[in-house]
Order: C-alpha cells, then sequence, then structure tokens
C-alpha cells in the first residue's frame, strides 16, 4: 500500500521524458505547496527517466522560479550526459507554459573512497522524551509529520527537532527531500513567533545524500534528527544549512538554501 505522500508526489509517463503530476492543497504552508515537495515530485520524474536502480542521486539543486496553482503539472526531464559511473539530468516543471521549477542532479553507481567525518549528531533527548507539536488547522502540511522539537537556549537562528513521516515508509531519496524542507525556518529565532509576519521563500536548494537509500536497518516508522542553522542575512537574502540524522547518529543527507526574507 503506497502513503499519501507517495501517491501526491507521483508522476506518470507521457513518453519522451516528459511526466504529469498533481499538486495537492494538502501539502499548502502559506502561498502554496511546500518547496520540499514539488522538489521531491520533479526529482521523482528526473530518477524515472535516469531508470537505473544502479545510480542514485549524489546531489540535486533545484530553483524555485514561481508558485504553482494546485493542479496538474507537466515535468520536463533531460539526461545531459552518462558516463561508466555518472549521469547529469536535469528536469523542469512546467504549468500553463512556463518554468515553475528548474533542477540538476548527479546520479552515481556505488562508489568507494576514504571516509572521515569531523561532524557528529548533537547530543539531545530522544524522541519519546520530547511533546509532539501540536496541528495547526491553517498549516495542512504539518499534519502529515511528527515534529518533537528540542529545547534550545540561546538567540542563535537554529532549531533542532526530531521528525519522521505519519504514515510509516522507508526513508528514500524522496522523502529525504522532502523531510529537510518540512519545518519553520531558522530565522524565525531571531524573528519570534511565525516569523513576525515575515515571508522565507526560498529560491534555490541543494540536497546531498550521504548514504545509501533506503538505510539499512533502519526502521519505516523511525525519527530522524534535523538540525537547521541560518548564520548570515544580508541584503534581503538569507541561508540555511541542515543536517539529517538517524537515530544511530548516521548522516544521512545535507542541505544549504538561498531565501528572501521579505
Amino acid at each position: 500500500m503506497t502513503t499519501k505522500f507517495e501517491r501526491d508526489s507521483a508522476v506518470r509517463p507521457l513518453g519522451d521524458g516528459r511526466y504529469q503530476g498533481t499538486i495537492s492543497p494538502d501539502w499548502r504552508i502559506v502561498r502554496g505547496a511546500n518547496g520540499g515537495h514539488l522538489a521531491a515530485m520533479l526529482l521523482r520524474a528526473m530518477s524515472a527517466t535516469v531508470d537505473d536502480p544502479e545510480r542514485s542521486p549524489v546531489t540535486y539543486t533545484a530553483h524555485f522560479a514561481r508558485v504553482p496553482k494546485e493542479t496538474t503539472v507537466t515535468l520536463e526531464t533531460t539526461i545531459e550526459r552518462t558516463g561508466r559511473t555518472m549521469s547529469t539530468v536535469t528536469g523542469r516543471m512546467m504549468q500553463d507554459g512556463k518554468v515553475q521549477i528548474a533542477g540538476i542532479a548527479a546520479y552515481t553507481t556505488p562508489r568507494a573512497g576514504r571516509d572521515f567525518s569531523d561532524i557528529s549528531m548533537p547530543e539531545v533527548p530522544r524522541p519519546d522524551e520530547l511533546e509532539q507539536s501540536a496541528d495547526r488547522p491553517d498549516f495542512p502540511f504539518g499534519h502529515h509529520f511528527d515534529f518533537r522539537p528540542v529545547a534550545l537556549t540561546g538567540e542563535a537562528a537554529e532549531v533542532m527537532l526530531w521528525i519522521r513521516p505519519r504514515e510509516p515508509q522507508p526513508l528514500d531519496h524522496f522523502v529525504v527531500t522532502q523531510l529537510a524542507d518540512a519545518f519553520a525556518p531558522a530565522v524565525f529565532v531571531k524573528l519570534g513567533a511565525g516569523g513576525g509576519g515575515a515571508g522565507v521563500p526560498t529560491i534555490e536548494m541543494t540536497y546531498h545524500f550521504r548514504e545509501p537509500l533506503p538505510l539499512a536497518g533502519a526502521r519505516d516508522d523511525g525519527f530522524y534528527l534535523a538540525v537547521y542553522r541560518t548564520l548570515t542575512s544580508r541584503g534581503g537574502f538569507i541561508e540555511e544549512d541542515g543536517w539529517l540524522w538517524s537515530a544511530d547518529g548516521t548522516l544521512v543527507a545535507q542541505s544549504r538554501q538561498l531565501a528572501l526574507l521579505s
């Protein structure tokens, strides 16, 4: 049985690298569907075009040009180059003849190299020690997730929370794309509850997938620790860095986005 996320981010092949999707109002945030949800839909189309179980996305960048209407979209994909171990793929989400989102991704076969990591998962209370965030009737997007924020002290623009989809499912590249853009911006810590009325629309977001997915031995209902941090606001733009860890401390993915602060 498929989950609602899988159904609502699904794409239907039209031929020649083109697909059709439908944007559901159930993933709305403020002006329209959440960017992570739209990015996941476009990545599905690009992955379907690669159509190689040995090649997985290692990096993916999405530029958000417009806010699409909650109706059908066309997704156009192109394999720009395929080599022995890597493929470069581009994609565009189209509506009414206009680009809504443009994406580019690199897909790779399994590779080996010297491994090291100078970053580790923060020590925080476990999910069962934290309260679940209450649902908001004006925020249907949030009803799909179990959010368990970690209380932080200080004024830094940083948030930490345990997160999981409410419908259990394996953590694949599409779920990671969604989870990495599923919570309120870290800059809201400085702006106050709800951002003080400010809007923070994403201009560009990049994902780096650091582990083979789905994770071996991971539970479909498992929590993941997300950390988001903003260090600079300048000229009406902010950056936000993100990290997503599994409960055993494995760094699953990193993200970075540039957003408007309006």
